[in-house]
This record gives structure tokens, C-alpha cells and sequence, in this order.
């Protein structure tokens, strides 16, 4: 039995199933911090063929990057590797991974955005558009530039995804965007496309579409 493996079996004596899988991926990520062996079995099942070996050890990884994204950043080509996986959690956890590297240096991140953009526009999977859009948005907020770059995908996502179920989770990272130094055009067509939601709109997502509005008339 590998080590990866006796440890996750620990850590199913230890805790009950309601609890199991949280826990076991932060205990496990947090001893990766300080195991080598163990982070370089979860890099090695990442590139499994097993579906199944690739989404937990993906799982753990983000759990890893959620703490100390710089004890994997060295691996960026695992993660970017990740987003041509064909199950959604490998590329939305791998997807999280890199939303967290653009803190560390978004020029290496460049080489994700292709993935990044499949993903946005996966027709199976609400939570990895979701993750997709983060990382773009988060992406955006680096410059203007930056924002010019993404600002087409954004557009698009807000408009195929308007009353889905992510839709108001994707209001948040968009909120964080519109705080961020965007590009006059940017600034401009976000308040356009945001202004019947503000005007017209019900509850929690007129509220964001008013804030978001507010953020662009600072």
C-alpha cells in the first residue's frame, strides 16, 4: 500500500462520512506541506489514467494551493495539464490551483487561459464554468490589459448564464472585478450589460448588479 494510500485510509477510521471528505482532503493537504513523497504521489496521480485517482489527488492539491499556493507553483505545468482532463472536478480543482498562482506571478498563468476558456463554456459542469470564471475575472483585475483581454469571455459567459444556478456565485467574482482598475471599455460595456439586472431585477441579483455599478462609477 502506498503512503498516499494508507494515510487516506487512516483518515476514513477517523472521521464519519458526513465529515470525511473535508477533512480528509485538508489533513492530507497539510501533510503534503511537509512530505515530499506524499506531494509527489498526488502530482503522480494527477496524471493517472484513473478518472477517480485524478479528481481526489486534484482535490487535495487545491487544499494544498489553498494554504501555501507557493509550495506547488513549481508544478504550474501539472495544473495547466490538468484543464485537458475529461471529468469537471480534475480541471475545476486544477482551475482553483491557478487562481491562486496569479498572486504569485500571472505572466506563468498565461499558458492556461486556452483550458481556462473551455471550461467557461463546458456544457455539462456549473461549478467548473464557475471556477473558470474566477480564475478570468481574478486574471482580469492584474491590468488593464489584462481586463481588455478577458473582457469578451466575461461578456459572454454573463449572458449565457444569466438565472443558472452559478449564476449568482459568478456576480461575486464579477463584483471583485469591477473593483479593480479595468479599462475604460471595459468599465463602460460592464455597466451597459449589468444595468437591467440593476434596474429591473429581484433580490440578491439586484442588489449585486447595483453594486457592481456602484464600483464603476468610483
Amino acid at each position: 500500500m502506498s503512503f498516499y494510500c494508507s494515510i487516506y485510509a487512516s483518515q476514513m477510521e477517523t472521521f464519519p462520512m458526513t465529515d470525511m471528505i473535508k477533512a480528509q482532503r485538508e489533513q492530507l493537504a497539510r501533510i503534503a506541506l511537509d512530505n515530499s513523497d506524499l506531494l509527489d504521489e498526488l502530482f503522480t496521480r494527477l496524471e493517472s489514467s484513473s478518472r477517480r485517482e485524478r479528481q481526489n489527488a486534484a482535490a487535495t492539491l487545491s487544499a494544498v494551493a489553498s494554504f501555501d499556493p507557493q509550495a506547488v507553483f513549481s508544478r504550474i505545468d501539472a495544473f495547466v495539464n490538468a484543464l485537458d482532463r475529461p471529468e469537471a472536478q480534475t480541471r475545476w480543482e486544477s482551475l482553483e490551483v491557478l487562481t491562486h498562482f496569479l498572486s504569485l506571478d500571472s505572466d506563468s498563468c498565461d499558458k492556461a487561459l486556452p483550458g481556462a476558456e473551455g471550461a467557461l463554456f463546458d456544457e455539462d459542469s456549473g461549478p467548473l464554468r464557475l471556477a473558470a470564471l474566477r480564475f478570468l475575472c481574478k486574471y482580469g483585475e492584474l491590468s488593464q490589459k489584462h481586463s481588455l483581454q478577458v473582457w469578451p469571455l466575461l461578456d459572454e459567459a454573463i449572458q449565457c448564464y444569466h438565472g443558472d444556478l452559478e449564476f449568482q456565485d459568478m456576480l461575486i467574482a464579477v463584483i471583485s472585478f469591477s473593483e479593480s482598475d479595468l479599462a475604460e471599455s471595459v468599465r463602460d460595456e460592464l455597466k451597459d450589460r449589468m444595468e437591467f439586472d440593476a434596474k429591473h431585477g429581484r433580490g440578491v441579483l439586484k442588489k449585486r448588479a447595483q453594486l457592481i455599478i456602484e464600483n464603476l462609477d468610483k
